[in-house]
């Protein structure tokens, strides 16, 4: 890879020759003939690796690499070093220097040591952005809502998170459980152990009992190899039971033991496993009233339900409808490349009316289908799909005092139709105009 290199050398020839000698390689090479000045031009500049002698006027070489690890920790440091300072070079890369090389220079060398540390210098800053993207991904900034509602799910998770408490869920189907259950992990003492998930309801019972607690080489037909859980691979983090009510009460039995006893066997196996994981479950139905119908057991309830959290359904906190609305536009824009500049307050109004049975997915599936799909930099009321549109928006069109007389054509043509489900023949009669002007229309629009 290619980077902007800045030489730090008193001596002129040295640092010209090292100048001429990677830029060959190409390069960008930057010289200084000093620390101080050589400090100025890393502030300045986007540099992206150091090379400097040790032995310089005014700032050492190796206050010089102090500073800079101290302000650009991943900025990486060459080392230039005679035979007597060997051992200052030396001392140099336990301080943090990432090589040093010895006068009389050796250019295929350095060159080769410079690739390689701009190599574990891109690495490292890699790993940050996808630490810092993760750190991001699980905040709370992730969690849209600043409703009451949403506030005191806020406090709990706060609460919660530092604990070893066990938490259960509740919410309808796409309220964003798994988002609030990624939240409690990644703020928690284990946010750097395992975190693993499973989907109770998306699994046959014959297959989760083997996939939450493995099974041993042979224990059923097609158990070819021996297979650890997910209990095991969990361990010393946490797991998250998605729709743990649809589990059987064989499973349930199981679960309750390694709540209980912080042990199971693999499928097959006789060898009892100890576990330390953390269990945060998550489900859409009234477990209370699952036990009364026999279908979930009250002592396994109770040790998963240690600490609850209700998340309310996006028709109950209507309020932080505009703030979703908001964040999904500037998401969905800067994914597909759009310029989106924003939506008006008849559609957000729109928006806000409808009851969202699918919650906060079905919220965000339809502003991302709005994004890809429109032409215009301000989302308004048309660019909604008719089954967001109350009756009477639906059947009403507003156009802005002013509009371009084509425009207004446009839209009434594009709307009716629409309305009419697509279909032509009676989209032509309620706007008292033949098919063949019609399809002239549309071609116009090119939406025929």
């Amino acid at each position: 890879m290619k980077g902007k290199l800045l030489i730090v050398d008193d001596e002129k020839h040295i640092r010209e020759g090292l100048q001429k000698a990677l830029a060959v390689d190409g390069f960008d090479v930057m010289l200084s003939s000093d620390g101080r000045e050589a400090i100025k031009m890393i502030e300045e500049g986007d540099i992206d690796l150091v090379i400097t002698d040790l032995k310089m006027p005014r700032l050492s070489g190796e206050e010089l690499m102090k500073k800079i690890i101290e302000r650009y920790p991943y900025l990486p440091v060459i080392i230039l070093t005679g035979h007597g300072t060997i051992e200052n070079a030396v001392e140099a890369m336990r301080t943090g220097a990432y090589d040093f090389i010895t006068k009389p220079l050796n250019i295929d060398k350095l060159s080769l040591i410079v690739k390689r540390a701009l190599e574990n210098s891109s690495l490292k800053r890699q790993n940050r952005e996808l630490l810092n993207q993760l750190k991001k991904k699980y905040s709370f900034e992730n969690i849209i809502g600043n409703s009451p509602s949403m506030m005191k799910v806020y406090e709990t998770i706060e609460l919660v998170a530092p604990s070893r408490a066990n938490v259960l869920i509740y919410g309808e189907s796409g309220t964003g459980k798994e988002m609030i259950a990624d939240a409690i992990h990644h703020n928690s003492p284990r946010r750097d152990k395992p975190y693993v998930k499973v989907h109770c309801a998306a699994l046959p019972e014959s297959l989760l009992e083997s996939e939450l607690f493995g099974h041993e080489k042979g224990a059923f037909t097609g158990a070819i190899n021996r297979k650890r859980g997910r209990f095991e691979l969990a361990n010393l983090g946490s797991i998250f039971l998605d729709e743990i009510g649809e589990t059987s009460m064989q499973t349930q039995v199981k679960l309750l033991r390694v709540l209980q006893e912080r042990e199971f066997e693999r499928v097959g196996g006789e060898q009892s496993l100890k576990v330390d994981v953390r269990i945060i479950t998550a489900t859409n139905k009234d477990l209370k009233g699952e036990i009364e119908k026999g279908n979930f057991r009250e002592d396994l309830y109770y040790r998963l339900d240690v600490v609850s959290i209700n998340i309310p359904p996006l028709r109950e906190r209507k309020d932080d409808i505009p703030l979703m609305v908001h964040k999904f536009i500037e998401e969905f824009s800067r994914e597909n490349g759009k310029q989106i500049e924003g939506i008006t307050n008849n559609a957000i109004k729109a928006l806000m009316s409808h009851k969202w049975p699918g919650n906060v997915r079905e919220l965000r599936n339809v502003i991302e289908s709005i994004v890809v799909l429109t032409k215009s930099k301000i989302i308004n009321e048309q660019a909604l799909p008719p089954h967001v549109l109350s009756r009477d928006e639906r059947s009403h069109l507003k156009l802005p005092a002013g509009m371009d007389l084509g425009e207004a054509e446009k839209r009434v043509i594009l709307f009716t139709l629409e309305n009419t489900g697509g279909n032509k023949t009676k989209a032509s009669e309620i706007l008292k105009i033949g098919r063949k002007t019609l399809h002239r229309k549309l071609a116009e629009y090119g939406t025929s």
